[in-house]
């Protein structure tokens, strides 16, 4: 096509195109994103011949036409499709644009390429408004494969890749919709202390947090007192430490103004090494007032379902990214947990399913009685085959579970419940009905003492929610910052 053809096509694709067709620049930057074009239905084909501003990192590049002009994949991060960008030599010099992490902003006219390419708009650029160079040599993210392992050494870059982007936008619409859930039935949002005086879980596997080692001034003997570190010299005036759950603390509010969640960081020195744990990770814990363990088995498969759904419906482009490069049934089960009801049974019948399916023959690697924390293969087995869709299980026995539980009429089992889905463990259930006679508690003590009420619960990680939504199969691959033994990078 000459000049003026391509001249005479663009006036034309201007002229038809309507006010709502319009590309809409960023509220707050002079840029449109590159989603608002290739995000689209029609792939940004309506768009053609409006003039718009793009800025993103270059994916690849490469020059063309013996160095006449250059083609750049460019990504802003607003959508796991990237920008076509065509550049001339007369426009600006190409050899600076086409290496991978380069940053650019351009102008242009966003065009329909020729007829046989993949791309269903592109933007042809006459003004090169910023360049943010990259050495090819040093630049660590090269546009070859890289693993997700190799990434973890790279926390400041990687969220360049296609894969953290991916992860980021799938995170980001999992706390928006947490929040949206909860919102819309009626809970009130409180932001529980980060810094605790209570080991929730009673394991002991705290973070502490203190000002004496850093205060050469109080190092020595007079720190000791009876024998222990006299921890009234300390900045908190008392042995304090990183939270391991805010469920103690959201508890009060609950029982002030009845539904309630906390959703934040928590932390556990728990020196494990495995592609489930972290050291510090997010909980989502709401808490129930009024209400029982149906109540609270009834919130946790509507919150699970709603957020299945909602990546559905906001997030298909990432999680057909997903789909495409790590679990192929992602999307399938997403949509199978959004769409089936919960099947729920006692911890007690969930034994006796596995005995049952040992004598026909099934073989596991973990012994089957009663009184066991459920293994990973076990709570498969119950979901992908013996029910074939996302399960309650309730009742646990007692000494499995945390101590602030309900201790059931029974007295072997407490009020708890596990939420289990194909491929992986979602919910871990909290019923708060349980005092304790310990004097760190006391405060916990009065809810009971004042105005007690029932009540229930549950926390969910955060991660092994998007773990359990994208297929990926390392929990420090979708938290941006990992923090696990031997790693607090950043």
């Amino acid at each position: 096509m000459s000049e003026a053809e391509h001249s005479t096509l663009l006036s034309e694709q201007l002229a038809t195109t309507t006010l709502s067709d319009a590309v809409q620049k960023h509220e707050f930057s002079d840029r449109v994103l590159i989603s608002s074009i290739v995000g689209r239905p029609d792939g940004g084909e309506g768009l053609a011949g409006q003039r718009v501003r793009a800025g993103g990192w270059v994916k690849t590049g490469r020059e063309q036409g013996k160095g006449t002009f250059a083609f750049l994949e460019l990504n802003d991060g607003s959508s796991p499709e990237n920008l076509q960008v065509i550049v001339g030599a007369g426009v600006a010099e190409l050899s600076p644009l086409v290496a991978t992490g380069t940053c650019v902003v351009v102008d242009g006219v966003l065009k329909v390429p020729p007829d046989g390419t993949k791309q269903r708009i592109e933007l042809q650029v006459d003004k090169v408004v910023h360049v943010g160079p990259v050495d090819p040599a040093k630049y660590p993210l090269p546009k070859t494969k890289l693993t997700l392992e190799f990434l973890r050494d790279y926390l400041h870059l990687r969220s360049r890749t296609n894969t953290i982007s991916s992860v980021a936008r799938i995170r980001n619409a999992l706390a928006f919709a947490t929040h949206c859930f909860f919102q819309e039935h009626g809970f009130l949002y409180v932001h529980t202390p980060i810094i605790t005086t209570s080991d929730c879980e009673g394991a002991g596997e705290m973070f502490q947090v203190t000002t004496l080692i850093t205060d050469s001034q109080k190092l020595g003997k007079d720190l000791i007192k009876n024998g222990k570190i006299d921890y009234s010299q300390d900045f908190f005036a008392r042995q304090a430490f990183l939270t391991v759950s805010g469920q103690l603390q959201v508890e009060t509010y609950a029982c002030a103004v009845s539904n309630v969640y906390t959703f934040g960081p928590t932390f556990r020195a728990e020196n494990s090494h495995t592609s489930r744990h972290l050291a510090e990770f997010w909980m989502v814990e709401p808490e129930i007032a009024f209400a029982d363990l149906q109540d609270d088995m009834n919130c946790a498969e509507a919150y699970v379902k709603y957020m299945c759904q909602w990546l559905l419906d906001k997030c298909l482009d990432d999680m057909e990214f997903m789909a495409k490069n790590y679990d192929k049934s992602c999307i399938e089960r997403l949509k199978l947990v959004a769409s089936t009801p919960f099947g729920r049974i006692s911890y007690t019948e969930a034994i006796e399913l596995l005995e049952d399916a040992i004598k026909g023959g099934k073989k596991f690697e973990n012994d089957v009685e009663w009184g066991i924390d459920l293994s990973s293969e076990h709570e498969r087995f119950l979901t992908e085959v013996k029910f074939q869709k996302p399960v309650i299980v309730y009742n646990y026995p007692k000494r499995i579970k945390a101590f602030y539980m309900r201790l059931n009429d029974d007295s072997k089992t407490v009020a708890a419940m596990d939420v289990l889905v194909p491929k992986l463990v979602v919910l871990h259930c909290r019923i708060l009905e349980m005092g304790l006679p310990l004097e760190p508690y006391e405060w916990y003590l009065d809810l009971r003492r004042f105005g007690t009420v029932k009540h229930s619960g549950f926390g969910l990680g955060f991660e092994r929610m998007i773990l359990f939504a994208t297929g990926i199969d390392n929990i420090r691959d979708v938290i941006p910052f990992p923090r696990y033994p031997g790693k607090a990078d950043l």
